[in-house]
């Protein structure tokens, strides 16, 4: 469907811009990761930039949804605001950046925002306004960088705000010399950075810049742009003599190291929780103990990336500094990418489970029974892409996928189709709760035929009830009456079942009703929030109250809920 055109920015042209650059990085991901060999060739700078961007479109859909459920909208047709828009596009980049590119990213759209976004503000954004806003981003991802190198995405953002300041116009003026600046720019990347040159490539996130700008032209005008580099600006095949060679000085710390030199073994992310006083700390901190540094955020949440050989100490200093979470620590593995050197092929498994988990004790069991991984932090879902990349790092040819949330069905179906064009042999089971997939994972047996170790994980799920204990964060209607903000709730497959005031009074009443239906096992999956007494109280009152029924208990961290309950 044609594009409707538009002169200025407002929060459906965020809406409309963060759908379009996720298409473009979808169509644009495989070639952008195949062209990444700075600062380490690891392959995946197209897929961190989808993942971002999906974040933040993700981010931006839940503003809409929520706004489209309050009274009297179908008499407010006009929608979120932009401040609201780029607002969430912006934390939603924050939250759920990846990689040196997507974090850098993150930084520029937050730049974006500051001025979108601030007090005063027009609700629409012209010309002029989206001219300040690329020169923010650009200036502001410049100094969230630890030693910005020249020849990568700061120097394409930097293209771009230069060529927006001379352009004269509306928003869609802007943007499209934005772009054009950006694919100057890009197309000239070699010229300045040898590895670029020797490699024959253009840098990987100043692409997919280009990408997510040609995607801002479409959503101001309707015009679909041109994303590969102006080849009149500068090649690989047409490169300046050494005297003007922009790159730095190989003997001074860049901050990221170049292919050839080696460097730090560990690439650690996390998202941080701390004062502005403590972050400056930590960038020295950080700054000392590796490369490829790059802290973006503020008021309150940051986002920190870095890459060194010591990656308990990177997360120890963040400790210090506040709340590190949603940690990643990612080892780049043999033939080492910072050398430049082959790594091996690794052999693919058979058959792999990737599992969508909800705190980190199950992420603990999960792994030790075999599974890969994707933890759901509370009000966090995973997306699409983050599921896929579980599937990637799975390396099997055929995997099983365990969503364990009702709300995950769609986005765990659309992984499995995107590894199926792959060649991956993908099942999904529509596990509602982690303690069905504990259940799914028990029984199977890689030995067997694949769609007979589906089906016997399907029907072991399936004979799984669920239950969890919560506490309501608002007054509202439930299937059990009206609770109070407070309230702890006790649901059972899914439905508000009790309305209570005691923990672990409404868990035995959960559990209670759970049992009269009969079963041989229940699992309880403890909360950090739960009493301590909890468990115990519920596996004495098994014990006494239930004949031949065995129970299990494991410690389910941060989780969200605080008890999760499974009989089968």
């Amino acid at each position: 469907m044609a594009q409707v055109p538009q002169t200025f920015l407002d929060g459906l042209a965020v809406r409309t811009w963060c759908g379009l650059a996720l298409r473009a990085l979808g169509r644009a991901r495989a070639e952008i990761d195949a062209i990444n060999v700075y600062p380490v060739a690891d392959g995946d700078t197209g897929t961190n930039l989808y993942l971002t961007v999906e974040s933040a479109a993700t981010a931006v859909e839940a503003v809409f949804a929520g706004y489209e459920t309050q009274p009297g909208y179908a008499t407010q047709p006009a929608g979120p605001t932009l401040a609201d828009a780029v607002r969430a596009m912006a934390h939603g980049a924050l939250i759920g950046a990846r990689g040196n590119s997507g974090t850098i990213l993150a930084q520029l759209l937050r730049g974006m925002a500051q001025v979108l976004a601030a007090d005063g503000a027009e609700p629409r954004c012209d010309g002029p306004a989206l001219r300040l806003a690329l020169r923010r981003a650009a200036d502001s991802a410049r100094q969230a960088v630890a030693h910005p190198v020249e020849g990568t995405v700061l120097t394409v953002a930097s293209a771009a705000a230069d060529a927006a300041e001379r352009a004269d116009g509306d928003c869609g003026t802007v943007a499209r010399a934005a772009h054009e600046g950006a694919r100057a720019a890009l197309a000239a990347t070699p010229a300045q950075l040898s590895v670029l040159a020797r490699a024959g490539v253009v840098d990987a996130g100043g692409s997919g810049l280009v990408a997510v700008l040609g995607a801002l032209v479409e959503a101001c005008t309707g015009e679909t742009v041109d994303t590969e580099p102006d080849r009149a600006a500068g090649t690989p095949d047409a490169l300046p003599g050494p005297e003007t060679d922009a790159e730095p000085d190989p003997d001074a710390d860049t901050g990221a190291c170049a292919a050839e030199d080696g460097g730090p073994a560990f690439e650690v992310i996390y998202l941080l929780e701390a004062d502005d006083t403590a972050v400056a700390r930590l960038r020295t901190r950080l700054d000392a103990l590796g490369d490829s540094l790059v802290v973006v955020g503020g008021d309150g949440l940051w986002n920190v990336h870095v890459h060194v050989d010591d990656a308990g100490a990177a997360v120890e200093a963040g400790v210090e500094a506040g709340r590190p979470y949603r940690i990643r620590i990612t080892h780049f593995g043999l033939g080492d990418v910072h050398t430049g050197g082959p790594r091996p092929p690794r052999e693919r498994a058979q058959r792999a489970v990737v599992a969508v988990v909800p705190g980190q004790g199950l992420a603990e069991l999960y792994t030790e029974a075999g599974a890969t991984t994707v933890l759901a932090r509370p009000g966090e879902p995973p997306a699409s892409g983050e599921l896929l990349a579980a599937v990637r790092r799975a390396h099997a040819r055929e995997v099983v996928l365990l969503p364990n949330d009702a709300e995950l069905r769609d986005t765990a179906a659309a992984a499995a189709e995107q590894a199926r064009t792959e060649g991956v042999r993908v099942a999904l089971i529509p596990t509602r709760s982690a303690v069905q997939g504990i259940a799914a994972l028990a029984v199977s047996e890689p030995g067997r035929r694949f769609d007979e170790d589906v089906v016997q994980m399907t029907s072991a799920a399936g004979a799984t009830r669920y239950g969890e204990v919560v506490v309501a964060e608002h007054r509202s209607w439930t299937t059990a009456g009206i609770c109070q903000a407070g309230d702890v709730l006790g649901l059972i497959d899914g439905d508000v079942a009790v309305i209570g005031a005691d923990v672990t009074t409404t868990a035995e009443t959960v559990l209670d009703r759970m049992l009269q239906a009969g079963g041989e096992l229940v699992t309880l999956v403890v909360g950090d929030e739960a009493p301590e007494t909890v468990a115990a109280h519920l596996e004495t009152r098994v014990r006494e109250s239930y004949l031949a029924v065995d129970t299990a208990v494991y410690r389910g961290g941060h989780q969200g809920a605080l008890l999760l309950i499974g009989v089968e």
